[in-house]
Parts: C-alpha cells; sequence; structure tokens
C-alpha cells in the first residue's frame, strides 16, 4: 500500500503515533548535525570526550554521548614510547602535606611534575609547575637532560610570573629530593611536599594534565626541528591555560582565575 505524503497514514501502518513518526523522520537529519559538530569540535580538541564537548557545544551531553555511539566517534587516545623516571631514593622523605588540604585560592598550593617525548632519538625532557586552584600552568621548562636544573628551571620561570605558593607538591624523585632544589625552596619560603613512593595517584594532577597535553600536541614526529616542536609546546600551554574547558571547572583555567579575583575584589567592595 502506498500513502505518499500522507504521514497519519503511515503512522497507522506503522503502528505508531504521528509525532512518533515525525520525530524519527527527523532524527536522522538532527543526529546526523550533530555528529558534524562533534567531528569539528575534535579536529581542534581531539581528546575531548563527551562531556567537554557537550560543554564546547552547548548541547546535552547525553545526546552527544548518544550521537558518538552511533557513529562511532571517540577521542583520540595516543599512544607513545614509555619511560620511567628513577625513583632511586636518596634518604630524605618528605611527607605528602596535601592528603589534608585542598586549595582554597590562586598560587596557594602548586604541583610539579615533568614528562618526556622521543624526539630525534632521544628523550626531551618537559616539566610544568600547575597552580592547582584554577588548573593554570604557571611554570615550564624544556631539556633534553632531567634533572634538578629542568626542576628548578620550572619553579623560576612559575615564580617570574605569579606570586610564591605555600606549598609545592610533587613526587619522591631525585630531581625534586636534591639538595640544592630543597634549599631553593627553603630560601624563597615554600613548603615542599611529595607524594608517597609508589603513589602516582597523589601527584594526579599533574599526572592527568600530562595524558591530555599529549592527546593535544599529537604525533611530535611531525616536527622538523627542536625550535618547532618547543613553539608548538609553548602554544599548547597558552591553548590549555586560554581556551581549553576543564572538566572540573567547566571553563578553561584564566577564566577561572579571573572570575575568582573579581568575585574576591567584590567581596572587598562589600565588606
Amino acid at each position: 500500500m502506498k500513502f505518499g505524503n500522507n504521514k497519519g497514514a503511515q503512522a497507522r501502518e506503522l503502528g505508531i503515533g504521528k509525532s512518533s513518526l515525525y520525530y524519527q523522520l527527523k532524527q536522522p537529519k538532527k543526529d546526523w548535525a550533530t555528529k558534524v559538530l562533534i567531528e569539528k569540535a575534535l579536529h581542534d580538541n581531539p581528546s575531548y570526550g563527551h562531556k567537554r564537548l557537550a560543554s564546547h557545544l552547548k548541547i546535552n551531553k547525553k545526546r552527544v554521548r548518544r550521537v558518538m555511539k552511533i557513529f562511532g566517534i571517540k577521542p583520540y587516545r595516543r599512544r607513545g614510547k614509555k619511560w620511567r623516571k628513577n625513583k632511586a631514593g636518596t634518604g630524605i622523605e618528605y611527607p605528602n602535606l596535601l592528603i589534608n588540604i585542598m586549595p582554597l585560592y590562586p598560587n596557594h598550593l602548586w604541583a610539579s611534575d615533568f614528562t618526556y617525548l622521543w624526539f630525534e632519538e632521544q628523550w626531551l625532557y618537559v616539566a610544568t609547575i600547575i597552580d592547582l586552584y584554577p588548573r593554570r600552568i604557571v611554570g615550564l621548562a624544556i631539556s633534553r637532560s632531567h634533572d634538578r636544573y629542568l626542576v628548578q628551571a620550572a619553579l623560576f620561570d612559575a615564580l617570574a610570573h605569579y606570586p610564591r605558593p605555600v606549598i609545592v607538591h610533587s613526587d619522591q624523585g631525585n630531581e625534586y629530593k636534591s639538595q640544592d632544589y630543597q634549599a631553593t625552596l627553603k630560601e624563597i619560603g615554600i613548603a615542599p611536599s611529595m607524594s608517597a613512593k609508589g603513589c602516582p595517584w597523589e601527584n594526579g594532577y599533574q599526572e592527568s594534565f600530562y595524558s591530555q597535553f599529549k592527546v593535544d600536541l599529537g604525533e611530535v614526529s611531525r616536527f622538523q626541528t627542536l625550535g618547532e616542536l618547543t613553539a608548538e609546546l609553548y602554544r599548547q600551554i597558552y591553548y590549555y591555560n586560554n581556551q581549553r574547558i576543564h572538566t572540573i571547572i567547566k571553563m578553561a583555567p584564566v577564566a577561572f582565575a579571573r572570575r575568582y579575583d573579581m568575585l574576591n575584589l567584590l567581596v572587598q567592595k562589600v565588606s
């Protein structure tokens, strides 16, 4: 039986309501339009999951997740060459001061760590310091060697642009336990804090940052020179701080820090 354009007759034949028929006819087009938006967003933000995509596109997260499942869309997950830090101890143990404290304002608590990239047949090390309140990267250093000079350079970079924090947290790596690095913290008036051995989740802020940072950076083999790669590293840090939506704070770190400053100023005026 042919119904032509009679949607009511089609609905009765299929045993569904007319409104349901309209929904089923229009939904594929709507899903495809959403798919196009998702793929466009993933082109610029390849590691975004459905929650970040929903926030970025201002679309319901259940709809985003459903469309991604329908079309088999998955965020990019980078797999790279493995490297392990030298965790040999120096005999000095520092407690984890962050267990019973949470960041209350910008530049209250910082966390430091470094990661690695395989480039031009050797390792390149990238050290960063993150401000735990707005999740903003405040310090950056790049070197072919992982030693106290690398982590100190990241610390000095942060202190050149932001007020000193109360605590700087790290893992138990020798770079952070070195006498020079600890003497620097003491001289500046910063309390050291360290994760327990074998507990990388106690520095989870940095671990989480690096996992997504490497995805956003992409394959480093596409760069022709170390200078090109270095420039892209700085560009990615700017992108992370100023544009990338953080899952917890629902906005970019710089925007979150600015909101705190505005609210703090408003409170001061009222009081």
